[in-house]
């Protein structure tokens, strides 16, 4: 299938509820390039969203850290936007492999982290960090991805960083890393919104009984410092042992394992 005989698609990738992404190829550069299509009559409810994710990638360029974006165009009723392309998958489809190793999680997050440094000097927030929207290369590079309902805080929020801001995204941050280590992020057993109410109520969440003892007890700090209102501080300012002592001296490679498995 040919886009005005700009692009032509191949596999599909995946989908989501904004649509569906396809491998495709620039006819005339020989690019790889990932391409989401959307059917704007079905997606009246979600232009919003559609209109925002646009939106921030296009100001998100200048990170190594975040999916580029090369443009977007309207067909008929389709939208089509035109995106970096990824070829070691998400994170949640290494993890149908097995769970994350410490090396491979600390890699990850450390990259992550970056990340969420420039977007958060922009003042921008994510908002929807899971493993799914976390891509890799073949070589190693860690990337966010889908930014449908990131958000941009006004000068006001971003000074107060209230928890609806870049707090949440370290909150975030810390329940991919459970996801990384155990397969699956805290509350997976329940619907999404019963998790959310979850939240409040409990005690932050760690890693089940039987994962626990398979890693360091600064990975367990790093936890707390994501989780813990009171200990987030000390991972904002970097001071974190686990990130500092390990994650800045892994390579991509430990990667390699699961993408070429």
């Amino acid at each position: 299938m040919k886009i005005d005989s700009e692009y032509t698609l191949h596999e599909k990738l995946g989908s989501g509820s904004f649509g569906v992404v396809y491998k495709a190829t620039h006819e005339e550069t020989g690019k790889t390039v990932a391409i989401k299509q959307i059917d704007l009559d079905s997606a009246d409810e979600d232009l919003g969203h559609i209109q925002q994710e646009i939106h921030v990638l296009s100001q998100c360029c200048n990170s190594p850290f975040v999916t580029k974006y090369y443009g977007a165009m309207v067909r008929g009723f389709r939208l089509w936007i035109v995106m970096e392309y990824m070829n070691g998958g998400s994170c949640l489809d290494l993890l149908k492999i097995r769970p994350f190793s410490e090396d491979q999680i600390s890699y990850t997050i450390h990259q992550l982290l970056q990340g969420l440094v420039y977007l958060h000097s922009e003042s921008k927030i994510h908002r929807d960090i899971k493993c799914a929207n976390v891509l890799v290369n073949s070589d190693g590079r860690v990337k966010f991805a889908d930014f449908g309902v990131a958000a941009q805080l006004s000068e006001q929020k971003s000074k107060r960083m209230t928890f609806v801001g870049t707090p949440a995204d370290i909150w975030s941050l810390g329940i991919t890393a459970i996801e990384m280590a155990q397969g699956l992020p805290p509350y997976a057993n329940l619907h999404p919104m019963k998790a959310l109410f979850q939240i409040p109520k409990n005690p932050p969440p760690e890693l089940d009984i039987s994962a626990k003892s398979k890693f360091s007890s600064t990975f367990h700090d790093f936890l707390r410092c994501c989780l813990v209102k009171e200990a987030r501080q000390e991972l904002l300012h970097a001071k974190n042992t686990w990130i500092s002592q390990s994650g800045g001296q892994q390579h991509g490679k430990v990667y390699f394992p699961l993408i070429f498995a």
